[in-house]
Order: structure tokens, then C-alpha cells, then sequence
């Protein structure tokens, strides 16, 4: 395409929204939604037709690219990773992925703990790097439509049917990917984190096996069962807080316990496909009802409340004050067993059921994620001057040697092939100083936008395997309220303001009921507060996103 003049352009321009906007109001429903990487032109979330990419140096999908430019990169370092570098330019992997790629990355890392607030002071500030690793759909005010909007991010449309063909091509392969990646008038935002299907489940109640097997007892089963057992943990082990749980994070807690009342505490879809707001179901008030049961008679940690990190739980399940939680399978059961096992060869962990109050009962809810995950996806800023060289870059992450490089790091040091497969060498697996976890985040990037691979594993235990398999079983996936719906810049905006009082006032609440320091018959006059708030106005926004998301 010839250049054109800067007046003779807007006037295209203008004409050209003109037309489209024609069109669109002509157009069937199934047009609209039928966008894609194929899309002839980008549009951005207000409408405006985006100027078509301009090719650029080697051909797409062509791997090293030849070229000088420098890119820079937004994204969270592992915490892994700090023990051996503060920068992922440095590491084998990121000298790797510049070898591989040609292109050379200046990485900005936000200190642990603090991405939101420095990412919200980037933003405020306007110094953007080309390219951001954030969720898009909850950490920016007005999810990513309103990001389009405010000329923060780039539509990708055109980026991706261009210079992108590896993700371009998984896209056109997976139908359900493609729709949970656009917003609602098909416009791509971000280049995706992909996990696999074997690696959707990796949170759920873990119990101590070595205890069971002494007391002559069963893993539990039922909220009956588990009452049976804590009983049990308390009287003849000691236990002073014999389940345990963070609360920082909802889902530690309300999927394996408040999730057998057929509940949530948040959103969640019902069985007739509607969206719910779980804290003032009249079922609720039976979950809290338990859990305050519990809080007194000393079986639920008189700390939980306190509990806003690992380190508490590391305590507690390490020590024998606790012989139950709610957490992670690498993180908590793997990791567990290799400390507890080094002072107590008999200390023993293994996967329970998401709990149900009925034998036999499928579990209503639990933990799951979805094959997209937006909280590790990066967008392309507006301040990216090559945004074709950045969708380059990003792109090599789902290419084969790309994905494996993400997945199994530098072939000959963390991984070599054996029958056409990759393994882990005993240098990631059996280092005598440090953690699998610690030795591979050199060689990996354990989260971020690259096609994860079914093959990977570093579980060291079997009860690691089977705990994948026993969380999988529950009907969370029919009740789960998708993370990556796209409500309007309006809605979104509405969403937040009364969330943030809600949540406040729920959480609050949560505790003074627990802790029994409100009364469970104020929970009528408490859900006529929630309501009066606007809660169910937001839950009618979820629903209205929810109907969009499932006709795209």
C-alpha cells in the first residue's frame, strides 16, 4: 500500500467509518461474531477501522529474525527465579529465547508482591514498554475494550493473521480457544497463555495419610466424614487447628467446603445457566453454619483468618498443628512431602475428594481453570514502535521449538529427548541445594503466553499424579463463571464500584459469622444490605457478558 497524506488519511478514515458502521447495521449477528485471525482489518473496541500492518524484514513464522532492534517487555519474575537472577535476560532461558528468536528483550520486572501497584503507576504515567504480561479482563479499570479505547493496547486481529501464524493456526484448530480469547465484537487483545488439559486442575483439600491409616480411618468423603476425622486429628493427634486454610484467596476455602452446599462464594452459573451471586443464597447461610460449627469446636484454624500466605501453612502442616488444607499440588502436597519426609519418614500426604453431603454425590463445584488463562497473557502497547517484531517474538511461544524451549527450557542442560520425548535431566530433577521448583524457573517461564505441553511434569510423588485425577471429579466446569468475559467499558466501570463495596462488606461479614461474633439470624437482614448495594445488578451484567460470551 502506497503511503497516504496525513489529510487524505483521516478523510479515508472518516469515510471508512462511514461506511463500516453500514454495514455493520446491515450485517447478521452471526457476521459479527464470525471475526477472526483471517479478519481482512483490525477494529478496535469504538468502531474505528485500524490502518492495515505494514510488512516488515524476515517472513512471518521465519525463526531467527534478522534484525537489530531492541524490544521491551512488563512481566512478573518468579519468585523461583530470584535465588539465581533478578532478570530473565540473564537466565539460560531468556539468553535461549534471544539466540532462537534474534531478537534481543530489555525485561522490566515489578517487585514481588507489588505488580498491581507498579502496574497501575506505569499506566498512569504513560512510560509503556511494547509489550505488557497482566489480566487484562480485572487489572485494567474497564477491562480491555476500555484499554483499546484509551490507546493503551493494540487490537491484534491483523497482528496475529499476519505475523503470527503458529497462534494463528491454533486459533482456527480450536474453536472454543478462539471465542474465549476475543471480546464480544471479536477483537484479539492479547497473546494467551494456553494450558493444557492435564494441568486445568492443580488445587484441592490435601490430608494427612500417615494419620488415617494410625486412627483406622478412611479419606474422607462427606462434610459428615470430614467432621468424623478432624474430630479425630484433634483428640488423639494433638492437632490444634486440625484443618487449616488461607483465606486471602476465596477459592482455597469455599471450593472444597461451601462448594457441598451447592454454592459458591462468588459468582457462579446454576444448573439452569444462571449467574449467581453464591454469598446470599439461602443455602449460604448452611455453609457458614458449618464452618462456625467447626470454628468452635476447634476443628477450623482459630487463625485462618490470619493465614495470607504459605508461610502460615507451612507451619501448620509441617509442624503436626494442622492434618488438612486446601492448596496446590506442587506448591503444597509435592513440596510437603519432601520437608515433612526428611524429619518423619512415615509423614505422608495424599489428594481427598472435593467434599459433598451425600455419599456417592458428584461435587457441585471446584477448583478448574480454563484452557485460556488472561492473568499470564501479554498485550502490545501503543508505544511499541515494531508492534510486527513484538507479535514476532511473541509468537515463537507456540511454535514446536518454541513451546518446548517454554515448557522443558535449553535441550542438553534441563531436558534431553528419549524416544522423541523431552526429560528432565537430574540437574533440574536432583539437585542436593535446591527445589525442582528453583532449578527449572532458570531454564523455563514457568507462566506467560506460550502453548503449555501435555508432557510436562515435575511431580516427584506419585500422590501428585493422583491428586489431578481425584480434584478433576466435580461438575466445576458447568458451574465456574468464566474469568475472561468481555462486559462493556460501561459495565465494566459499574461492576467495579460496586464489587469493591460488596466484597468489602461480604468479606466482613464472612468473618463475623465464622468467628461468631454476628449471630447467623442477622444473615436476612445481611443479604438485604448486599442487595441494597447493587449486587444484583452486577450479577444481571455478568449474565447479559455470559449470554454475549456464548453467542460469539
Amino acid at each position: 500500500m502506497k503511503a497516504q497524506s496525513a489529510g487524505s488519511r483521516r478523510l479515508s478514515i472518516l469515510l471508512s467509518i462511514v461506511i463500516v458502521f453500514g454495514l455493520l447495521m446491515a450485517c447478521s449477528k452471526e457476521e459479527k461474531n464470525s471475526a477472526g485471525p483471517s479478519s481482512p482489518a483490525a477494529s478496535s473496541a469504538n468502531g474505528e477501522s485500524q490502518p492495515p500492518v505494514q510488512p516488515s524484514g524476515d517472513p512471518a513464522g521465519a525463526y531467527p529474525v534478522n534484525t537489530t532492534e531492541t524490544i521491551t517487555s512488563w512481566e512478573e519474575v518468579n519468585d523461583n527465579l530470584i535465588t539465581f537472577y533478578s532478570n530473565l535476560a540473564d537466565t539460560p532461558f531468556g539468553k535461549q529465547l534471544e539466540q532462537e528468536t534474534g531478537i534481543k528483550v530489555k525485561y522490566t520486572h515489578p517487585a514481588s508482591g507489588q505488580r498491581k501497584e507498579q502496574f497501575n503507576l506505569m499506566i498512569a504515567s504513560n512510560n509503556l514498554t511494547d509489550t505488557i504480561e497482566i489480566d487484562w479482563t480485572v487489572e485494567y479499570p474497564g477491562g480491555p475494550e476500555k484499554a483499546i479505547n484509551d490507546k493503551v493496547i493494540v487490537p491484534l486481529n491483523d497482528l496475529i493473521d499476519q505475523h503470527a501464524p503458529n497462534l494463528k493456526k491454533l486459533l482456527q484448530d480450536n474453536p472454543e480457544l478462539d471465542r474465549m480469547m476475543k471480546t464480544d465484537n471479536g477483537t484479539y487483545y492479547v497473546f494467551p497463555m494456553i494450558r493444557p488439559d492435564n494441568a486445568l486442575v492443580f488445587r484441592g483439600p490435601i490430608i494427612r495419610k500417615d494419620w488415617l491409616d494410625e486412627l483406622n480411618l478412611e479419606v474422607p468423603t462427606t462434610i459428615d466424614e470430614w467432621y468424623a476425622v478432624l474430630q479425630a486429628f484433634k483428640e488423639h493427634k494433638g492437632a490444634t487447628a486440625p484443618f487449616t486454610a488461607m483465606y486471602n484467596n476465596e477459592t482455597n476455602l469455599q471450593d472444597a467446603f461451601i462448594g457441598a452446599f451447592r454454592t459458591a462464594n462468588r459468582h457462579y452459573i446454576d444448573d439452569n445457566g444462571k449467574v449467581q451471586y453464591g454469598p446470599i443464597d439461602p443455602q449460604f447461610k448452611d455453609a457458614l453454619a458449618l464452618l462456625r460449627k467447626w470454628y468452635e469446636e476447634g476443628l477450623f484454624d482459630k487463625d485462618f483468618a490470619l493465614n495470607t500466605d504459605t508461610k502460615a501453612l507451612d507451619a501448620k502442616m509441617l509442624s503436626g498443628q494442622s492434618g488438612a488444607t486446601v492448596h496446590l499440588i506442587s506448591g503444597g502436597l509435592g513440596r510437603w512431602m519432601e520437608s515433612g519426609k526428611k524429619s518423619d519418614e512415615k509423614f505422608h500426604l495424599v489428594p481427598a475428594p472435593y467434599p459433598t453431603l451425600n455419599k456417592g454425590d458428584t461435587a457441585f463445584i471446584g477448583q478448574r481453570s480454563f484452557e485460556f488463562n488472561p492473568s499470564a497473557s501479554k498485550g502490545i502497547t501503543t508505544a511499541a514502535k515494531n508492534p510486527e517484531l513484538v507479535a514476532k517474538w511473541l509468537d515463537y511461544a507456540y511454535s514446536e521449538p518454541g513451546a518446548r524451549l517454554f515448557n522443558f527450557g535449553v535441550e542438553g542442560e534441563s531436558y534431553t529427548m528419549a524416544d522423541g520425548k523431552p526429560v528432565f535431566t537430574d540437574k533440574v530433577l536432583k539437585d542436593p541445594q535446591y527445589s525442582v521448583q528453583q532449578m527449572i524457573s532458570q531454564y523455563t517461564k514457568p507462566n506467560g503466553p506460550f502453548l503449555g505441553d501435555p508432557r510436562k511434569s515435575l511431580n516427584t510423588y506419585p500422590e501428585m499424579d493422583e491428586a489431578a485425577v481425584v480434584w478433576a471429579k466435580t461438575d466445576a466446569a458447568k458451574h465456574l463463571l468464566p474469568g475472561f468475559l468481555t462486559p462493556t467499558v460501561e459495565e465494566s466501570q459499574e461492576v467495579a464500584k460496586i464489587l469493591t463495596a460488596v466484597t468489602s462488606y461480604k468479606e466482613e461479614m464472612f468473618m463475623k459469622f465464622v468467628m461468631g461474633k454476628e449471630p447467623l439470624d442477622r444473615f436476612d437482614s445481611y443479604v438485604e444490605q448486599i442487595r441494597s448495594m447493587g449486587i444484583d445488578r452486577v450479577t444481571e451484567i455478568y449474565q447479559a457478558a455470559l449470554e454475549r460470551y456464548n453467542n460469539r
